[in-house]
């Protein structure tokens, strides 16, 4: 089994650490991987903050993965994937298009999701929606190829 560190940022208005149930669902999951949560925390719903969070969350941090939660939506205020984009290099399509496609077995709202996966050097930032279902059911569709994933962003091989 590979060892993951993660950062969790939730990105948000009106929540704040104690109410963050979709962040706090995340690094349940993550500890039951036997993975890390290096950090968890809250954002404004404001392209900057998330930039730096994400930032951050990968350069001081040194998480593999970094998983957003919110700001994915239809929402003016959802500027998550945008501010992603902001601070990453390469789109990693596959994984957004596999969360759409597992959560839209569950429901037709998910190809309301504008929600991105890129990579920041060797790093992957993930966006789930910011819901705690949601985001539990987001995280069945990829959950199986994390391990992967963080092997090839390493520089490992097939």
């Amino acid at each position: 089994m590979t060892s993951i560190n993660f950062a969790i940022v939730t990105c948000s208005d009106t929540r704040n650490l104690a109410e963050d149930s979709a962040g706090s669902a995340l690094e349940m999951l993550i500890e039951n991987e036997g993975w890390t949560c290096l950090d968890r925390s809250v954002v404004k719903d404001e392209r900057a903050d998330i930039s730096a969070a994400i930032v951050y969350a990968c350069d001081t941090l040194d998480a593999d993965v970094v998983l957003t939660c919110g700001g994915s939506g239809l929402s003016l205020r959802d500027v998550t994937p945008e501010a992603t984009m902001d601070v990453c290099d390469r789109m990693v399509p596959g994984i957004a298009e596999g969360m759409r496609a597992h959560s839209l077995t569950i429901t037709p709202y998910a190809m309301l999701s504008r929600a991105v996966c890129m990579q920041r050097g060797r790093h992957l930032v993930i966006n789930l929606p910011g819901s705690e279902k949601a985001a539990r059911e987001n995280w069945e569709g990829i959950v199986g190829v994390l391990e992967h994933a963080i092997k090839m962003t390493g520089g490992g091989g097939h």
